[in-house]
């Protein structure tokens, strides 16, 4: 048993083949003529914006452009995408925003910073007079601790949750 589609309704397009008894030798549907009428018309003004005069060869090349984008055109257009919505699409698409590719800033550079031609001098004592190396309190020198077998805070404090280190020897 075969089931059998509605496709022969969009099959069926609206075709216009050149007066009767004196047909084309091509079929093209009405839109088709409408784009192509645009087209030409469109083609013929940028030739004269480019200071391309109208004479025979201008305009057979005007011509063989408007059938070459004609066909591009309506190529993309049929009974499920038709002209206004492929228009609309296009519309849309050149409208839209777009995400910046540039930055904001310029490049880093040390234009800003300020550098002193002299080094910086030792802060001041409470008396207002600089405090000699030699006279500053010492730190008091911590001896090293033996190493003991539970891991330091410092060492757990560093892995992750979940994730186990390998053991050390």
């Amino acid at each position: 048993m075969r089931i059998r589609t509605d496709d022969e309704i969009y099959r069926v397009d609206a075709v216009w083949l050149g007066p009767p008894k004196a047909t084309f030798p091509w079929r093209a549907r009405y839109v088709a003529w409408g784009v192509g009428l645009v087209v030409f018309l469109l083609v013929l003004a940028v030739e004269r914006r480019m200071n391309i005069g109208f004479d025979f060869f201008s305009t057979a090349w005007a011509v063989i452009i408007t059938i070459v984008l004609t066909r591009i055109i309506c190529s993309r257009i049929g009974h499920e995408r038709p002209l206004g919505a492929v228009l609309v699409m296009w519309l849309r698409e050149l409208t839209a925003p777009r995400e910046k590719t540039s930055g904001t800033g310029g490049a880093a550079s040390a234009a800003r910073i300020k550098v002193r031609t002299q080094r910086p001098r030792p802060k001041k004592s409470k008396r207002g007079r600089p405090v000699p190396p030699q006279q500053r309190p010492a730190r008091p020198r911590q001896q090293p601790a033996a190493r003991s077998t539970v891991p330091s805070r410092r060492t757990r404090s560093k892995e992750v949750r979940g994730v186990r280190s390998p053991a050390r020897p």
